[in-house]
């Protein structure tokens, strides 16, 4: 797979780039700002990029718009979007009114090779991916007079919010797939979102109720 990594340290890229080709990734360039990035993408033309949100010349949000820009003008490309921070309005904005092909992770979990590989093949090959600190973020956002969700009912929420199938959430979580429908069934009640056999509109659904929450 190729991919491009854009980040304004030098020390992060070249070290991402490393692992990645390690990993069995052929990294087709580094950028070290947006201009750099959009220029990288339309030439290489890889089938994903990790983004950093903060990059110059502003190092506010110029990743993310990048992001966006990749995500309009390049629909085949995944964007995973790394942050130092949890920040649920990026979060909300990466992922627009199409959850699929995008992903939104806190620089921390790229300390895990595997992880970071999941993450990019997930959002190369269409599928979603959101830090588990996002989601518990998001669910603690939720409605007042809302159900509380049970913990396992939260930790099946957080991989759904990552894009993961019923089959895939229940491997997970050691748990029957049977099981797995009646504590999505339960949640999305509690959080007053229909039920959709589309995994991505689901994770969409939930980002949007949640997001909107006071």
């Amino acid at each position: 797979m190729r991919v491009v990594v854009a980040d304004d340290a030098a020390l992060l890229r070249e070290g991402l780039s490393r692992l990645l080709a390690e990993a069995g990734f052929e990294v087709a360039g580094t950028a070290g700002d947006a201009g750099e990035l959009l220029a990288l993408v339309e030439s290489a033309r890889p089938e994903a990029a990790i983004v950093d949100i903060r990059m110059p010349p502003g190092y506010r949000d110029e990743g993310l718009r990048a992001a966006l820009r990749i995500r309009a003008d390049h629909p085949g490309t995944g964007v995973l979007v790394l942050s130092q921070h949890v920040r649920v309005t990026y979060a909300l904005e990466l992922f627009g009114p199409d959850a699929r092909g995008v992903g939104y992770l806190l620089k921390d979990r790229v300390a895990d090779v595997g992880e970071l590989a999941g993450a990019l093949q997930r959002v190369a090959s269409g599928g979603t991916v959101l830090d588990p600190d996002v989601v518990a973020m998001l669910v603690g956002r939720a409605r007042p007079g809302s159900a509380a969700l049970t913990q396992r009912e939260s930790d099946v929420l957080a991989l759904m919010a990552e894009g993961r199938s019923n089959q895939a959430i229940a491997g997970r979580l050691g748990i029957a797939e049977r099981t797995v429908e009646k504590h999505i069934a339960a949640l999305l009640a509690k959080l007053g979102v229909p039920a959709s056999a589309d995994d991505h509109r689901r994770v969409l659904a939930v980002l949007q109720y949640l997001g909107c929450a006071p």
